[in-house]
């Protein structure tokens, strides 16, 4: 018996399937152990020694892998091929030799790139040792991620509070959102105007042509600024006459884009399909994997983490058969295509990402398939088979028009397909683009037959306003674009750096793209002032050169950390020693324009407002930054990051009005822990937070008392005739009966919640409103055994995976960002093994003893654990029934309104993540 090792358990059964008697495969569910999330894990003291320990809920998994190996002949190591599958097999192969499970047996790794029996059987007849190089490169590129997260979070968290982590790619990529931000926010609108002309041919065809010339010069964008200008122009047109004085036609060919790579597939899938980069490589793996058609689970498209743009010869010659047989020999060129990688820092050059079988048509196979799974499919099938598809044929039409003194120029274009080519069956999505760009071409246009000469009437000359517009925000395709184009992190990582650098609260898509938080803005600025050679985008690019340099074989992976760790570890100690008032200075200095913006009065925008002789800066409060006036507290001027604080009162306070009842002013102020609304002044002063449903800028005088009076009743509990009521305390708005506080949903508005929602929502069991009010934080998936929902939640204890009735919790220091499918499959298997794979059964009620007939005490036997006779136990006499124990109710929250709550403090911990 043989023994095959695979990362994933849908992958497991197919290839069993394949391989037959003789070999039994089971899965690893990815990594079995790793560094442990605490200090001191890796030391560079001793040469950069790594700790690795055998991850707790891995243990178990080993432990049947290390019984399957008992008289088993040969291990063979099959996960992904790529250096983090290498390290898995590397890791898994310690570990059981630390077991001494393989040290009479072969060990082989092998490697496939697709699911298929093909594959598989061609990969086990050509096995070979691990490769070390690969692995080198793992463990350099895992020490410099764990270094850089364990040393630079700490010092984050001294020196800019209420911050979270840093990583070493991470922490680029948000340097990139953060400085088109700034692009953003520093760009001035540049007004432009354009002419065009509504022209007739002597047959009466109509067509537009543009101002290119005026007074015999060529126009630039900013030729004609403003509307007189644009007059001129416009009356300079309309005074002469025209005629063609030059048409230019000619062929141009299109080519095909290359067959997918992982961070092209990316960018695409968001371009087309809306899918983020996480959706895409998780519908990736379960196409990789195999899917269950009819019977035989079969992978349907390649190994989807990849640099390349190559297909082998086997891939080549089925997708040109597939292009004569379904198109036509019009539509396949003489030669097949073959492609090379432009990317920096190319490496794990396998193949691209492609079918396993171009004649597996996605008609063929959408009814096997979900809803993502056919759409990504379809894209993955026709990029692949378009890049075999021969160029398209476009006929370009240029059409120069001049008046007879050439003083004014004017110019039509137009496009056609004369042979579609590829486009008949893929078009590539366009990349984003600002609106402002505009290069006159107007694409599938058609002209009328036009030759020099023609004289031209006019119909209508008209201008046109615009103005340039900032550069767009960074859609996730866009990011990946750019990542991948400076060469930082890998594109099989990109998915996770997104992940991570939501997940930290540091960047937010809004309408598909990313804009940085203030808590981000703050730590990109920090990193930026003081460690700004280690987040510049071509220090990490080289960085990831040299670690593609290990895994060939050309640079020793010990080298590249000491390159690295020695000055990285002097500017750390240096900054440590800097004390935080310098870091506020350098702060304020950095994002002056997001913390101080130009006031309306045009005065100096670091004036408080308030005090009128007191200076703005940033204040790093426990819960977050804001900034506050130099005079406190004298003066407790406070403003959120990026609010206006030009001519409003108190600079981001608001005063509302007085309060008819008290004559008291009321007013709506921003504290360090959020809005709230606060009557009267001094210690005796009314608050109330707002709730988060209800934003600042829609408080008026009448909401703002009204969240003054709570807590209000709603109405009476016609059961025990006690009051209902509603409010909002520290843990946010609460419906309350007789000692019991309900919490309301995020939707709901306690200022209008009634008796029947209230009531309906305090007769709820409480396990019931748990259920209820939790939303999953991640849809992981189908669970590969039946295909049931696989859902991630935050529990009051932490995260905590979910498949029908089966909780587990995720191990403690386990970011619940990146977690995988495999692992949150070995989670959830671990704690059914660990439950018996059902719930506990209550334990029946314990039967009344029948009453004695004498009084005297009887005897009775006490079972002993050896079966030997037990020694007579003297019975109890009956006592007294106790009242049951009553369970202790659950905490309440205080109801009051009093200051503005802080929220609980939240344990913080070094997330060293790439």
């Amino acid at each position: 018996m043989d023994v095959v090792v695979v990362e994933s358990p849908t992958k497991a059964k197919a290839i069993n399937k394949y391989l037959g008697e003789g070999f039994k495969v089971l899965s690893s569910y990815g990594h079995v152990r790793d560094l442990p999330e605490k200090d001191g894990s890796v030391r560079p003291s001793e040469d950069f020694h790594i700790i690795y320990e055998p991850l707790e809920e891995k243990k178990k998994r080993i432990d049947d892998i290390a019984r399957a190996l008992k008289g088993a002949e040969r291990l063979w190591l099959a996960t992904d091929p790529d250096r983090e599958g290498e390290a898995i097999s590397w890791h898994l192969l310690s570990v059981l030799k630390e077991k001494k499970a393989v040290s009479d047996i072969e060990v082989k790794r092998v490697v496939f790139h697709e699911v298929t029996k093909r594959a598989v059987l061609e990969a086990m007849r050509h096995p070979r040792d691990l490769d070390l190089h690969l692995i080198d490169a793992y463990q350099a590129r895992r020490a410099l991620d764990y270094l850089v997260g364990f040393t630079l979070s700490p010092v984050l968290w001294r020196k800019l509070q209420g911050s979270r982590s840093a990583g070493r790619v991470q922490s680029v990529a948000l340097r990139l959102i953060s400085e088109r931000e700034a692009e953003i926010e520093a760009f001035v609108a540049r007004e432009y105007w354009t002419v065009e002309a509504a022209l007739r041919t002597g047959r009466n065809e109509r067509f537009t042509a543009r101002l290119t010339h005026l007074d015999g010069k060529r126009l630039d964008k900013f030729a004609l600024p403003d509307e007189e200008a644009a007059g001129k122009a416009v009356a300079a047109i309309q005074e002469r006459e025209l005629a063609v004085s030059e048409v230019e036609r000619k062929q141009v060919s299109r080519s095909p884009a290359p067959p997918f790579s992982t961070s092209t597939m990316q960018q695409e899938a968001a371009r087309k399909l809306g899918f983020s980069a996480d959706r895409t490589m998780k519908v990736a793996q379960r196409l990789f994997e195999g899917i269950d058609l009819g019977g035989e689970t079969v992978g349907l498209i390649t190994y989807m983490r990849t640099d390349s743009v190559s297909l082998s010869s086997d891939a080549l010659s089925a997708t040109r058969e597939l292009v004569r047989a379904r198109f036509g020999a019009d539509y396949l060129p003489d030669q097949p295509r073959r492609y090379k990688n432009r990317a920096k820092n190319a490496q794990e050059a396998h193949e691209a990402i492609r079918p396993t079988d171009p004649f597996r048509t996605p008609q063929d196979v959408g009814r096997f398939l979900d809803d993502d799974q056919r759409r990504l499919y379809e894209l993955v099938w026709k990029r692949t088979v378009a890049c075999q598809m021969a160029a398209a044929l476009l006929d370009r039409v240029v059409v120069d028009i001049a008046s007879p003194d050439a003083a004014v120029g004017l110019r039509a274009t137009g496009q056609t397909v004369a042979f579609d080519g590829f486009l008949k069956l893929y078009q590539e999505g366009r990349d984003d683009r600002s609106a402002d760009d505009d290069d006159g071409d107007e694409d599938g246009r058609l002209l009328p037959q036009l030759a020099a000469g023609d004289a031209l009437g006019k119909d209508e000359v008209k201008s046109a306003q615009h103005f340039t517009e900032p550069p767009p925000r960074f859609s996730e395709a866009s990011l990946v674009k750019r990542m991948e184009e400076l060469g930082i992190g890998r594109p099989s990582t990109y998915a996770s750096i997104i992940s991570v650098l939501q997940g930290r609260h540091y960047v937010r898509l809004e309408n598909k793209r990313f804009v940085p938080e203030d808590r981000g803005r703050l730590v990109s600025a920090f990193l930026v002032a003081f460690f700004d050679r280690y987040v510049q985008p071509g220090f990490t690019a080289d960085l990831e050169g040299k670690l593609d340099d290990v895994a060939a074989g050309e640079k020793d992976w010990k080298t590249v950390l000491r390159e690295f760790w020695e000055p990285f570890a002097e500017s750390v100690d240096g900054v440590k020693e800097r004390r935080v008032a310098e870091v506020i200075d350098a702060l304020n200095e950095a994002l002056a324009a997001r913390l101080f913006p130009p006031r309306a009065d045009g005065g100096d925008p670091r004036a408080c407002p308030l005090c009128e002789n007191g200076s703005l800066s940033l204040k790093l409060g426990r819960y977050g930054a804001f900034v506050g006036c130099s005079n406190y507290p004298e003066c407790r001027f406070t403003r959120r990051l990026g609010e206006e604080g030009g001519d409003k009162a108190a600079g981001g306070d608001r005063l509302l009005g007085s309060d008819p009842a008290s004559g008291e002013e009321v007013w709506l102020k921003i504290g360090r822990f959020g809005p709230y609304v606060q009557r009267g002044a001094g210690a005796e002063a009314k608050r109330s937070s707002l709730p988060k449903n209800l934003p600042p800028e829609e408080v008026d005088l009448e909401k703002a008392l009204a969240l003054l009076a709570l807590p209000r009743e709603v109405g009476t509990d016609p059961e025990s005739g006690k009051p209902v009521t509603a409010g909002i305390n520290r843990f946010g708005p609460f419906v309350h009966l007789d000692g019991r506080f309900v919490r309301l949903d995020a939707d709901e508005d306690v200022l209008a919640v009634g008796l029947n929602r209230a009531l309906d929502l305090l007769s709820r069991p409480v396990a019931e409103r748990r259920r209820q009010a939790a939303a999953p934080l991640r849809e992981l998936g189908a669970h590969p055994e039946d295909g049931e929902p696989v859902r991630l939640f935050a529990g009051r204890y932490g995260p905590y995976v979910k498949h029908g009735a089966i909780n587990a919790s995720l191990p403690k220091g386990r970011e619940a960002e990146s977690l995988t499918m495999e692992e949150a499959v070995e989670l959830l298997r671990a704690r059914a093994e660990k439950d018996g794979g059902k719930k506990k059964p209550k334990r029946p009620a314990a039967k009344k003893p029948a009453k004695a007939p004498a009084k005297k005490a009887a005897t009775t036997k006490k079972a002993s654990a050896s079966g030997d006779e037990a020694a007579p136990v003297k019975a109890a006499t009956k006592a007294p029934k106790k009242p049951a124990a009553k369970k202790p109710p659950a905490r309440k929250a205080a109801a009051g309104a009093g200051e503005e709550p802080a929220p609980a403090p939240r344990r913080r911990k070094a997330e060293a993540g790439g």
